[in-house]
Formats: structure tokens, sequence, C-alpha cells
């Protein structure tokens, strides 16, 4: 059955069925990104002294399941959660959602905090990724590493969002304005950056080259350590069918389990957290993730005393131009940090426009000084 509706069985398949060359697709993932941007902006401002974690991921995945309630009502149209809310602090990089049967973490001053979550409608699917500091007051300029590391995150994410324009750069040149924006803050990037939601589901990046009517969450990781990530002993409590999977579960526990996965989820990600019974969920997950039904999102730290900042958006490649339909700008005059960037090529391409110019090179940029405060990511 077509998202859009029920198709006549005479008619052959709309090639442009699912994609941003339909208005209509367009508008749901608008739905999902604005939704998100809510969300996060909710997440932020309960980013404070002595709040819980794991409070904050249950909150933010209820307000994304009553906020997706409320768009496309009329329609027999499937939204919410696409993606768990996760907290990870300091040098915790990413996934962490902790369950209610574990220790919690709580949040202190000067704590470097990555939001991230995904939303979707109808299956198009809006990812997004914000990082701050917890308790600074608004005339306290934020300073040392930890303005490095947000810095850099944020310029590289300013960049690569502007290197999607079709047939002007490949997938590699991203992966080396990256490392070429990390060194500018004496920060490290990483190896891959990239994720493709289209076909209404997020799958591994491939291609080398962009194309109009693509749809991509980009997001940037950036370490004032090494840019190595690390295992810990902290539970995966984050995963997603892995759809190319088939395997007969054997343990009772494990079928139910995954029954429910299917059902209530589908192909979007999804917290143990989620489940009324924790005990059986831990269990069933077992099997599962054992023989790769399930795919496992672990959490991943960097060495303790490090910060990592982590940015994420989702950008439709439109013939008009790019379009951000999630994520959140910084306020650039309130880090302070004792690098910048100077490279003319650089400064160019993260002040450059997202709308497409008629005439467009890798030097064809317009020129410009540094990066101004209201040059943030906008939905």
């Amino acid at each position: 059955m077509s998202s859009h509706g029920e198709k006549d069985k005479n008619t052959e398949e709309d090639p442009l069925e699912d994609t941003i060359a339909r208005d209509s697709v367009v508008t749901k993932y608008s739905a999902a990104g604005n939704i998100a941007d809510e969300v996060l902006k909710e997440l932020i401002a309960k980013c404070e002294e002595n709040q819980s974690v794991r409070e904050l991921c249950e909150f933010g995945d209820k307000s994304i399941t009553e906020r997706a309630a409320k768009v496309f009502k009329k329609k027999n149209v499937k939204k919410g959660i696409a993606f768990p809310t996760c907290i990870s602090v300091n040098h915790c990089i990413f996934n962490f959602s902790p369950l209610k049967s574990e220790p919690d973490v709580v949040l202190a001053a000067g704590d470097v905090v990555k939001i991230e979550l995904g939303v979707h409608v109808d299956g198009f699917i809006a990812m997004v990724a914000h990082t701050v500091v917890v308790n600074v007051d608004k005339e306290e300029k934020i300073m040392g590493r930890r303005a490095d590391v947000i810095l850099a995150a944020y310029y590289c994410l300013e960049a690569a969002v502007r290197m999607l324009r079709p047939g002007v750069y490949k997938n590699t040149d991203l992966i080396d304005i990256i490392d070429k924006v990390a060194a500018v803050y004496n920060c490290h990037g990483p190896n891959e950056i990239i994720q493709h939601p289209t076909e209404k589901k997020p799958v591994e990046f491939q291609k080398h080259e962009f194309e109009d009517h693509e749809v991509y969450a980009l997001g940037v990781v950036i370490s004032t350590g090494d840019g190595k990530p690390k295992s810990n002993e902290v539970r995966t409590t984050v995963y997603k069918r892995n759809e190319d999977v088939i395997y007969q579960l054997k343990m009772k526990a494990s079928r139910a389990f995954f029954f429910d996965c299917e059902r209530q989820f589908g192909s979007m990600g999804f917290t143990l957290r989620n489940f009324e019974d924790e005990k059986k969920a831990r269990l069933g997950v077992i099997e599962c993730e054992k023989h790769n039904l399930l795919k496992p999102y672990q959490v991943l730290y960097e060495r303790e005393g490090e910060f990592v900042a982590y940015f994420k958006t989702t950008v439709l490649v439109l013939p008009s131009g790019l379009v951000k339909v999630c994520g959140l700008g910084i306020p650039l005059d309130r880090y302070e940090s004792e690098f910048e960037i100077q490279d003319k090529e650089l400064l160019q391409l993260i002040n450059s426009s997202l709308k497409h110019s008629k005439k467009k090179s890798k030097k064809s940029e317009s020129e410009s000084g540094p990066p101004p405060a209201g040059n943030a990511i906008q939905a």
C-alpha cells in the first residue's frame, strides 16, 4: 500500500511516490522537522544542574509522541519517534538512554551535553542533534576546550551541509573538510559522518556524489581527544530492526519481544525503556541481537576528561537549493576560543548561501568574513 493512498492495480508505480520531488513528501519532512526542533528546544531548556538524564530522555520521547499525534490527524498516517531521545554527557559520545532499572546520570554545572532524537511522519524521518553546556549564565562566556569543541563541531556541520550541492562535491570531500575545520580548533573528527534516510528509512551512506531530490541526515561528532571511540560496560538500550535479516528465533521470550518490536516500531529506532517489562525486554533482545535481527546502537566514549560535541541536521536537496528541515543554531557570541578559522576558502564555504546559484563551483562562493552569530542552523 502506498503511503499516499491506495493505487489502481492497473497503474504503474510512480517513481516519484516517496521522494521530495512531491510537495506532499516535503510537507511531511517539514512537519517531522518542526516537531524535532520544538522538542529539542524543550530539552535544552531543561538541561540544568541536578537534572536527571533518564527523566530528560523520557520527557523527550513523551513530547515527540504527543506532538506527533497532533499532525495529519485526518489521515491514516503513522508518526512518532524515529530515534529515541539520547542524552550523552562530556566524554560520552552518543546513544546514552538509560533504563529505569539501571544507574542514572545527573547533570552538573559545566557538563557538555549532547541531545539527539528523531521524528517521523509517515515514515519520513527528521534527525537532529545539538550540544549545550549546563548552567552557563547568559552573561558568562563559554571558554577553553568546551568552546573549542563546540565551535569546531558547529562549523564542521555548517560547512558539510553546504557541500551537499549536486555536481560540486563528493562524500570524500566532506570528510576532508571536517578534518580541516576540526584541526583549526585542535580537535578530531570521525571517519563516518553521513546517513541517508531516503526511501522512508535511514540506511548507511555508500554513494559518492549528491543528486537532487535526495535527503541526508548529516551529523558531525568532534572530540578534544583522539577521536577514537571506545565501548564501555554501559548496556546498549537503543536498537533498530535490521530488515535485511530473517531468522527463526528459538526462545519464546525472544519471539514475543521481537513481535512487539515489529508491531510497535517497524523499521524505526527504539529503546528498551519503551517496554512495560524491562526485564523481559533485556532477555528477549539477547537472541535478536545475536542473530542480527536488531541493530544495536552502542554507547561509545572518548577518554575520560575529554569533551565531545555533536550536531546533526536533516537536509533536503532540492533543485532550488538545500533546505534544513531541523537543527538549531548556537549563540556564537557566547563562545570564546583562542582558535579562529583563517582559511579564506573555508570562510567562503561556511558563509555561502544554501540556495543554488546559476553558476556554481567550488571557488564561486561569495567572499566574506567570519561567520556571524545569525548564521545558524535553522529549520
